[in-house]
């Protein structure tokens, strides 16, 4: 049986697909607030339309965060519609360790899905 060899990752899927430097940090810093966005809305088992009327967006702008569409959202538009569901969003910057470039890293905590 022959074993297929294995890549340990970066940390960072969109890093490990190809994309720069810069597109990478920014992509795993929205998919990580569309993650809390879409958790909240499901935790609290809200239609389409009624985190539409809570996010002042059409039903449509819904789905696509739904589904997972990041294209047409910016990561402060984001971070409004997580302030909007009674969300608070955190930006810690400390210093890299020492020798090394700075990373961007997001963390999306449990409680993220309480109303």
């Amino acid at each position: 049986m022959t074993h297929a060899p294995v890549t340990k990752g970066s940390g960072n899927v969109f890093r490990d697909l190809g994309f720069s430097e810069e597109q990478s940090a920014e992509l795993l810093l929205k998919s990580s607030l569309l993650q809390a966005i879409q958790e909240t809305i499901k935790g609290r088992r809200w239609k389409q339309i009624e985190a539409a009327a809570q996010l002042k967006i059409d039903q449509a702008k819904v789905s696509k965060l739904l589904s997972g569409q990041m294209a047409g959202f910016s990561i402060e538009r984001l971070v409004h519609f997580l302030s909007l569901l009674g969300q608070d969003v955190e930006v810690t910057v400390r210093k890299a360790s020492r020798g090394q470039r700075g990373t961007v890293r997001a963390r999306v905590p449990k409680a993220a899905k309480t109303p």
